[in-house]
């Protein structure tokens, strides 16, 4: 194996996490609001709250990992994507600003306010829809190059169907991982009532996300057949995701396993995130930014590897050490700390 796909495979692992982590914050965030909204808050909202206080925090240590290594590893990514990013990516800086700024507000603030909730909520939505951009442009044709000016295709980009199932399929894919792990955790707590809420939730955005899954790869059919017939050929690699779905769906239905169910939830996503990735090869930004060709010089390469993969060996223990401590402590789970 090459060391530039050793390094991408790295940068995609931490991209997962992110994914995951990420995903469960968001979504819990605009659970809280809508429990708000719905006058269920005195169900669920403690049992959020208790989540979040310990995590909020941690959640773009992945994000941070992942830019700065895909432009270790791939220079010109600065320059494609750093152009042609700029508003939305300019935009999701914002939100995420806001969104730190209104949790704080909310829990630490001398009163609540149901707008500060909102804001945390909101931007819960609109930072996943705001960086899905990225794969959205990834596909090709949405950027021009002239004079050596980078550009992006509004338009073109504002109108694509792609663009906007990709965006419709990160928000609904939030929420779903988001209510399965809150399923998992009002289980651990041992909270029935917020675990009767919560788990109709995972069910109900389980629909949703296998419809826009499907909706994206039609519409990916019909602007990159390359990407398209290269995630047919590993047709296998969905179908395991399509298994562990089907497999963590059942265990919800039937109200048992929820932590197994969880797990197999993220097996799903992580075979349905790799083999669009691997499907996606060799491009990072179809046709400019070719993997080999656009990979940094072997010894900086090599250090790289060495230094990320030394990352995800501390970072991991860390987020054990601080699940074992908080989320997974029966006690805090069941607020009795």
């Amino acid at each position: 194996m090459s060391y530039e796909v050793i390094g991408i495979t790295v940068l995609w692992l931490f991209l997962y996490g992110y994914v995951i982590v990420a995903s469960i914050d968001f979504g819990a965030g605009f659970f809280a609001y809508y429990a708000k909204v719905t006058k269920r808050d005195h169900i669920t909202n403690k049992l959020i709250s208790r989540y979040l206080s310990p995590v909020w925090e941690v959640t773009n240590v992945f994000l941070v990992f992942f830019f700065v290594g895909i432009v270790g590893f791939f220079p010109s990514a600065a320059y494609y994507y750093g152009s042609a990013l700029l508003v939305p990516a300019s935009f999701a800086i914002v939100l995420i600003a806001i969104r730190g700024s209104f949790y704080a507000f909310e829990n630490y603030g001398s009163k609540q306010s149901n707008v500060y909730l909102f804001l945390y909520g909101a931007t819960g939505l609109f930072i996943p829809a705001s960086l899905s951009v990225a794969l959205t442009i990834s596909e090709g044709g949405f950027i021009t190059e002239e004079n050596g000016v980078v550009s992006l295709k509004y338009f073109e980009l504002f109108t694509s169907p792609l663009a906007w199932s990709i965006v419709a399929l990160a928000v609904v894919a939030i929420l779903f991982i988001s209510a399965s792990f809150l399923t998992y955790y009002a289980s651990r707590a041992n909270d029935k009532p917020a675990l009767q809420v919560v788990r109709k939730w995972a069910l109900f955005w389980a629909t949703p996300t296998i419809i826009m899954a499907l909706t994206t790869m039609i519409a990916l059919s019909q602007r990159n057949e390359r990407h398209y017939q290269n995630m047919l050929d590993l047709w296998w690699i969905f179908s395991l995701s399509m298994g562990f779905f089907i497999i963590a769906m059942g265990l919800l239905y039937i109200g048992r396993n929820y932590g197994t169910a969880f797990i197999a939830i993220m097996l799903q996503f992580f075979f349905a995130f790799f083999g669009y990735g691997m499907a996606q090869y060799p491009y990072l930004l179809d046709p400019f930014i070719h993997i080999e060709q656009s990979v940094t010089n072997e010894s900086m390469a090599i250090a790289l590897i060495a230094a990320f993969i030394g990352g995800l060996l501390l970072l991991i223990p860390s987020l054990i050490l601080l699940m074992r401590l908080f989320l997974f402590d029966a006690d805090y789970a069941k607020g009795k700390k």
